[in-house]
């Protein structure tokens, strides 16, 4: 099943695909996508009201308590990095205040000369989870999103402290447009993400060459934090992001951004000075 929420920024409603790719209602049966309801998607109905016309698509998912986000765990993007990959999987944190839509503008922060781009593959969480090993963790998951790690490299780098600065201002997280439920993907360690600047490929890769596989990460970090429905753990990134180019090539007012995660739909975003 295929999920998203729909309607302007702030107002959106619960809403499902049906079989004909038509996108039908559900504010007649959840109040959103969030919380409780995740652990309960395959159970809600696939027959509301028809939505007419083409609505703004917000992020698939309400109510983030947190986004956990696994850096380094492509091997490429750890070379072109110039960084050795962890020996364990290594995270930050991202604000959920920089949640947008799927086709949201990305908007530069004030002082931005580096804002960079990062299409992942994003976990979400349907059931309460700690301490669990990894045959357990699909047990867990409501489902997976495409994911933007929009960042600001010049924040992140060098304006002391973690990498939250650079990761989490406004319009960071694009975030959809689907939610789509496990039975859908055969196989999420087999997932192709590609990203698209002006039509210029940038990146191009398969979630199978993660350092980490999913499961194996996710169990890692429910050793340290528990896991809450609505959590999101962004699952790293392949190789072809601007800080990698040579010279380093960075997102500017009136680029285009577009990325795909194979069966999780597809991101177009203008990027515009915040």
């Amino acid at each position: 099943m295929k999920f998203v929420r729909y309607g302007e920024a702030g107002a959106e409603k619960p809403g499902v695909l049906d079989a004909e790719g038509r996108l039908r209602d559900l504010s007649h049966a959840v109040p959103d996508l969030a919380g409780e309801v995740l652990t309960r998607l395959g159970g809600l109905p696939m027959d509301g009201p028809l939505v007419d016309g083409n609505p703004r698509l917000g992020p698939p998912v309400a109510g983030v308590g947190k986004m956990v986000c696994i850096g380094l765990n492509y091997s490429d993007h750890a070379a072109e990095a110039q960084m050795t990959p962890p020996e364990e999987p290594m995270i930050f944190m991202k604000a959920t205040s920089a949640i947008s839509g799927p086709n949201d503008p990305i908007e530069l922060p004030r002082g931005s000369v580096s804002t960079d781009w990062e299409v992942e593959l994003g976990v979400v969480i349907g059931a309460p989870a700690k301490y669990i090993t990894a045959d357990q963790v699909m047990d867990h998951v409501a489902g997976f999103v495409a994911f933007n790690d929009v960042s600001e490299r010049d924040f992140q780098i060098r304006r002391s402290g973690q990498f939250t600065k650079g990761k989490s201002c406004d319009s960071f997280a694009p975030l959809g447009p689907w939610l789509v439920t496990p039975d859908e993907i055969a196989d999420p360690q087999a997932l192709r993400l590609t990203l698209s600047v002006n039509g210029e490929v940038m990146q191009d890769g398969n979630t199978r060459d993660m350092v980490f596989g999913i499961t194996e990460a996710i169990a890692h970090l429910s050793q340290f934090m528990s896991f809450r429905p609505g959590d999101i753990i962004a699952t790293g990134t392949p190789a072809g992001v601007g800080m990698g180019k040579t010279p380093p090539r960075y997102l500017r007012d009136g680029d285009e951004v577009t990325l795909e995660v194979a069966g999780l739909g597809r991101q177009r975003m203008a990027v515009v000075q915040g």
